[in-house]
């Protein structure tokens, strides 16, 4: 790897860790080894064992459970990810009887840390409340999380990051895998932490049948949380395909439901004269969805004439973009009244709503075929270069068993909309951020980490989502103030500020903006496909507040908000807010007006900001002085 290494060694009847951590840890006695006599446990139970049946490990956790374990074969896999400090791990299980078995448990990896006391960051909330930063020391015992919502969910991110209660280096798992999961981490009595993740059981490998669990992703830093999340960084860009993300313009919070072509074009206008690159069409544009109890399944525009919008759309110089679910429907729509049976159900049980809607099983090739077709349909028939692609509710009346099945099929349509079209730029959401993980980062090129655009909260939801994901894929709208979620008002400029911070995006109703509020937009958007590349390429550290972004030239943008007391200047005696750099590679820098510092005042005194009430946030270009 590329700073890294992680050292394995074979032991009597398994694979167990000697090392992980920066080039050269290895090179000394193991950290994991255990010293003295096991007592009232396996010798495996003990160990830093690579991966683990419940027959090998019956006490401390195993990383398979299974009843058969004897007509199993199991291969673990390693992939090295070129350029990066990033370990890929998963098994493949063959079943070699001659009869089904039932994995009860279908983990990944076991993955050993070497700290008994372990200081835990991840990633948990709700909807509308996604990413926020949790921490927890784990003296003792077990810390679990998992989602059995069909999709990684809203409550917990499936990404964890650790580190010893000091602080200092950190390690860090994330999960490929769109369905339900699971994630814990165990202090374990000799003393070292271990973690596990996998999909969740039951699985069904049938005889002869081979399974692979899902991909686990493993990195670690010696430069603690903020390095460990510039390794997940450079990993992403190498899953994410070299495509400009637009400056976008929704109409949803403008429009709602009510998608008449008329204003949806009034909108469009004035989006291209303020800079806008894309315009997106979100729900209401096809047949009986008035509101949100009809439509859906029956993906046919409502008015005829939707083929000349799109192309009145382009002709202002803006790419049409789509939002489509997919994978629900409505019982009111056409295709529940002729499939019925394609929905997830229980025979003789009434159906759960959930919004309004039904979930199709997208593990039945029937199914597949016809969401194919209909993607088809839509794409291959008008000029669509974005399509948003949601997912508003978690499936019922399933097995989790048909998870995999669900799972793979709606990789395979991503993987189909890319292969044949690949000029479409896809945007991943699930009512917000519930679907957001590296299987799906790896098939869609943005991904919306909530339906809360209130500047306030988030400010606290993309700091969580930087901490695991790259800013090229977090789109981040304008909307107005006060909004739905956050009533406290922030200045246009704040707001623009904030969404500049990865993909830039407006959802406000632009028919109400002032000619004041136009002008302003319209020079904040040039400046932001100024330094858009930088954003979306730069290495990233975030400090409270504040973002750095350093460019591989060497320049630097900081965005910075002001959320806190003012200082009382001028009316009295109030010193600058300060925000300090770090990771600097030029000896002085130069910013656009002219200014020179010296990367020692940079780092040491901070970059000023002067705040006022109207005047809450603001952006640097800082450019290397040779």
């Amino acid at each position: 790897m590329k700073t890294t290494s992680y050292t394995t060694a074979d032991r009597d009847g398994w694979t167990e860790l000697v090392a992980w951590g920066p080039h050269g840890v290895e090179d000394g006695p193991s950290p994991f080894t255990n010293q003295g006599e096991i007592h009232f446990m396996t010798a495996a139970d003990a160990a830093p064992i690579e991966y683990a049946t419940s027959w090998q490990r019956p006490f401390s956790g195993a990383d398979l459970d299974a009843p058969a374990v004897d007509r199993l074969r199991i291969e673990p896999k390693y992939e090295v990810v070129p350029g990066t400090d990033v370990l890929l791990r998963w098994v493949e299980v063959t079943n070699t009887g001659d009869s089904e078995v039932v994995l009860e448990r279908l983990g990944s990896a076991g993955v050993c840390v070497p700290t008994g006391k372990p200081l835990l960051t991840f990633l948990s909330g709700q909807w509308a409340r996604e990413f926020q930063r949790r921490q927890v020391v784990l003296p003792a015992g077990r810390f679990q999380m998992e989602s059995r919502f069909g999709v990684p969910g809203h409550g917990y991110a499936p990404w964890l990051a650790v580190q010893d209660a000091e602080g200092g280096q950190a390690w860090g798992v994330s999960l490929a895998w769109s369905g339900s999961w699971e994630i814990d981490a165990s202090v374990e009595p000799a003393g070292i932490t271990r973690i596990r993740a996998g999909r969740l059981g039951p699985v069904v490998v049938g005889p002869g049948e081979t399974v692979a669990s899902p991909r686990l992703a493993l990195a670690s830093s010696v430069d603690g949380l903020d390095g460990l999340a510039r390794v997940w960084h450079e990993y992403e860009r190498t899953l994410s395909r070299p495509v400009e993300r637009k400056v976008l313009y929704n109409s949803w919070e403008a429009t709602g439901f009510d998608v008449q072509f008329d204003r949806q074009l009034a909108l469009a206008k004035r989006a291209a004269a303020i800079g806008v690159e894309l315009f997106v069409v979100d729900d209401g544009w096809f047949v009986g969805r008035d509101d949100d109890t009809g439509g859906l399944g029956d993906w046919e525009p409502a008015d005829p004439s939707f083929g000349e919008f799109v192309e009145e759309v382009r002709a202002l110089g803006l790419d049409f973009g789509l939002w489509v679910e997919p994978e629900s429907v409505s019982p009111k729509s056409r295709l529940y009244a002729e499939h019925p049976d394609w929905v997830y159900h229980r025979d003789g049980h009434d159906r759960t709503l959930i919004r309004n809607q039904l979930l199709l099983n997208l593990g039945r090739e029937d199914v597949f075929e016809f969401l194919r077709s209909t993607l088809d349909r839509l794409l291959g028939s008008y000029a669509i270069s974005y399509l948003k692609w949601d997912m508003n509710r978690p499936a019922t009346e399933r097995d989790l068993a048909l998870d995999g099945a669900h799972v793979a099929n709606y990789h395979r349509l991503l993987d189909h909309v890319r292969e044949r079209y690949p000029h479409v730029t896809v945007e991943a959401c699930a009512g917000g951020g519930g679907r957001t993980d590296l299987a799906t980062i790896a098939r869609a090129d943005v991904v919306w980490p909530s339906d809360n655009t209130g500047p306030l909260d988030r400010l606290a939801i993309q700091d969580g989502f930087l901490l695991a994901h790259a800013p090229h894929l977090m789109s981040s709208w304008v909307t107005d103030s006060p909004g739905f979620f956050d009533p406290r008002p922030r200045s246009l400029r704040f707001r623009f500020v904030l969404a500049m911070a990865g993909v830039l995006g407006i959802g406000a109703d632009l028919s109400r903006w002032t000619d004041e509020q136009l002008a302003e937009a319209t020079v904040l958007i040039a400046q932001y496909k100024e330094i858009r590349s930088i954003i979306h390429s730069g290495q990233v550290c975030r400090s409270p507040n504040a973002v750095q972004y350093s460019g591989a030239d060497g320049t630097v943008v900081v965005l910075a908000w002001n959320t806190g007391e003012l200082t009382g200047a001028p009316f009295v005696p109030g010193r600058s807010s300060r925000v300090p750099l770090t990771a600097l590679a030029a000896e002085s820098y130069v910013d656009e007006s002219g200014r020179r510092f010296s990367a020692s005042h940079l780092t040491h005194a901070g970059l000023a900001f002067d705040w006022t009430p109207e005047f809450d946030a603001d952006f640097t270009v800082l450019h290397p002085v040779s």
